[in-house]
């Protein structure tokens, strides 16, 4: 089974397409993909699903160039991270809630993201996504209300995706580099509370909510390009450092943006979003 795409890489790469031996575990529900589409698709929702399984919640995730933006389990959000993440006067379900953590993890690098999802999307991730530029959107299921919704978004455009949250791939994966093919084991590694077992610092005793963010950040590394840093906090993360030649580099990124997210919640600056003269 096979599916075409719309160029490769590239917009010049005409030739591209996916393609299986036996059923692929995805569907193409609205819009034309192109192969860093796909890359984003397959990537962010083994990140959600993993999240999912690892903490028991709503889990989802904002993929830009095959690398997490934001990524977050589902938490409540304050009052300031409501205003902070422009989703006042929303009605948003947990599921609604964790994008809209990933999201205001980074809004500048989620700009015309690749929106993943553990869960099936209902209606209100539908009109929180109706909002924002997003270029793509890949979850397990969508209630009817919100494929409508969704198929609306860029002019009937928006390219919605469909995947088989069940899928098992072989334990072997293979990459064809300058045509040469490489093969290697799956990245199947499990990772869960199972590593605080042995802490080697002397103070031995980690809060369950450190636990969670050390998980999410874990989990979403899993899914960056090498090198790799992320920040989180309750329950997402809040800086990304991704894909840099030096670790230092990455650590600098991934801390400036966690600077900016805790500035976005400073008084004054929240000041700033309701006045008058912003809106």
């Amino acid at each position: 089974m096979e599916i075409a795409l719309r160029y490769g890489m590239n917009p010049h790469q005409n030739k591209a397409k996916i393609y299986s031996k036996g059923t692929l575990p995805i569907k193409i529900l609205n819009g034309d993909a192109s192969y860093i589409n796909i890359l984003d698709a397959l990537n962010a929702f083994q990140l959600v699903r993993e999240l999912r399984r690892c903490i028991g919640q709503p889990s989802a995730a904002s993929f830009k160039h095959v690398s997490p933006a934001g990524a977050a389990v589902y938490s409540p959000l304050s009052e300031s991270l409501v205003k902070s993440y422009f989703v006042e006067g929303l009605e948003l379900s947990p599921l609604a809630t964790a994008y809209a953590r990933a999201r205001g993890a980074d809004r500048m690098s989620s700009f015309g993201d690749c929106a993943a999802f553990s869960d099936r999307v209902d209606v209100t991730v539908a009109n929180l996504l109706k909002k924002e530029v997003s270029d793509i959107i890949v979850a397990p299921g969508y209630d009817e209300d919100a494929l409508t919704l969704l198929k609306k978004k860029k002019n009937g455009k928006y390219l919605i995706i469909e995947i088989n949250s069940d899928y098992i791939p072989d334990l072997i994966e293979t990459r064809s580099v300058f045509g040469i093919t490489m093969e290697q084991e799956r990245n199947d590694i499990e990772i869960s509370e199972e590593l605080f077992k042995n802490i080697v610092t002397t103070q031995q005793i980690i809060p369950d909510n450190a636990k969670r963010d050390l998980l999410v950040a874990l989990i979403t590394l899993k899914y960056t390009q090498s090198n790799s840093v992320c920040f989180a906090l309750d329950g997402q993360t809040i800086g990304i450092g991704a894909g840099q030649q030096s670790r230092i580099h990455c650590t600098r990124l991934a801390a400036g943006k966690a600077d900016n997210w805790w500035l976005r919640l400073y008084t004054k600056w929240i000041s700033v979003l309701e006045s008058p003269v912003r809106r």
